[in-house]
C-alpha cells in the first residue's frame, strides 16, 4: 500500500494507471477573479446642500449564504471623501490597501496639498480600467462621495470596466433598481440640490435602505450612514432599519392560507 501525502485521496494506480494531472494544464487566461466569492450588496449616494451622504447594510454574503454581518464597506480617506463598495469583499480590501499607501504619501508630502472625492474618484476609475484591460478585473462597483476642485459637493461612480458615471443621487445593485425610483421621486431633476437638507438625505437613505431589507435577498437591516460636509466626516456606524415588521404580509393575498 502505498502511505506516501501525494498519493492521498487518489484512485490506485494499480487498478486505475498511473494519475494524468495534465487537465490541469491550460494555456488560458487566469480566471479565478472573475467568481466573487463574499459579495457586499448596495451602495446608496445623495448629494445635498453642503455635501453629500452614503449609506451601505453591513453584509458579505458568502454566495446566497449571509455569513458575515459585520462588514464596513464605507471607507474613509482623509477628511475630504468617503469610498463606498459593492461586490467582492477581497477586491475591496486590495482597493482598501491601495487607499492606505495613498493616505500615507499625502500625509508625509511636502507640498501641503490632499486629494479630495474628484482626485481619488479620477485615480480608482483608472485603476479598475487598468486592470480590466489586463482581463483580471476588480470585481466591484463603487461610489466615491465628497467634494471637487470647486468646494462642491461630488458624487460619481466607477465600476469594473472603468466605467464612470455622476449623477445628484446614485446607487449600485440591487439599488440601481428598487432605491433610486425613490430618490427620483423624492428628488426630481427639477429640484435643484441647494434645497435639499442633510435630514431629508438621511431620511431617504433611511427609507431605501428599509426597502432593500424587505425587498433584496442580500441585504441586511443593520447598516452604516457616512454624512460629508465642509466640517468633515460623520460616521453613523450600526444603525438598524426602523419599525420593522413582516406582520403587512398576512393583509397581501396569496400569503399562508389566505386566497381573498
Amino acid at each position: 500500500m502505498n502511505h506516501f501525502p501525494e498519493a492521498w485521496g487518489r484512485p490506485r494506480d494499480d487498478v486505475y494507471g498511473p494519475y494524468n494531472p495534465s487537465y490541469l494544464q491550460t494555456t488560458g487566461p487566469k480566471t479565478h477573479t472573475q467568481s466573487p466569492a463574499v459579495t457586499g450588496s448596495s451602495i446608496l449616494g445623495i448629494k445635498f446642500n453642503g455635501g453629500c451622504v452614503l449609506a451601505s447594510d453591513n453584509l458579505a454574503s458568502y454566495g446566497s449564504l449571509a455569513r458575515f454581518t459585520d462588514v464596513k464597506r464605507l471607507r474613509k480617506f482623509g477628511d475630504t471623501a468617503v469610498v463606498g463598495f459593492s461586490g467582492d469583499i477581497s477586491d475591496m480590501q486590495y482597493i482598501d490597501r491601495l487607499l492606505d499607501s495613498i493616505d500615507i504619501r499625502e500625509n508625509y508630502s511636502a507640498h501641503g496639498n490632499t486629494l479630495n472625492a474628484k482626485n481619488l474618484h479620477t485615480y480608482l476609475s483608472k485603476v479598475l480600467y487598468k486592470r480590466r484591460s489586463e482581463f483580471n478585473p476588480l470585481w466591484n462597483h463603487i461610489l466615491v462621495a465628497g467634494f471637487d476642485d470647486d468646494k462642491k459637493p461630488f458624487l460619481s461612480s466607477a465600476d469594473l470596466l472603468g466605467t464612470t458615471f455622476s449623477a445628484p443621487h446614485l446607487a449600485t445593485g440591487f439599488g440601481a433598481h428598487l432605491a433610486l425610483p425613490i430618490l427620483r421621486r423624492l428628488f426630481p431633476e427639477e429640484r435643484p440640490i441647494e434645497e435639499i437638507t442633510k435630514d431629508e438625505a438621511v431620511a431617504a437613505l433611511r427609507e431605501c435602505l428599509k426597502v432593500l431589507w424587505y425587498r433584496d435577498a442580500r441585504s441586511l437591516d443593520k447598516y452604516t450612514i457616512a454624512v460629508i460636509t465642509s466640517q468633515g466626516i460623520e460616521f453613523q456606524e450600526d444603525q438598524k432599519v426602523e419599525a420593522q415588521s413582516w406582520a403587512f404580509a398576512e393583509t397581501i393575498k396569496g400569503y399562508g392560507a389566505q386566497v381573498n
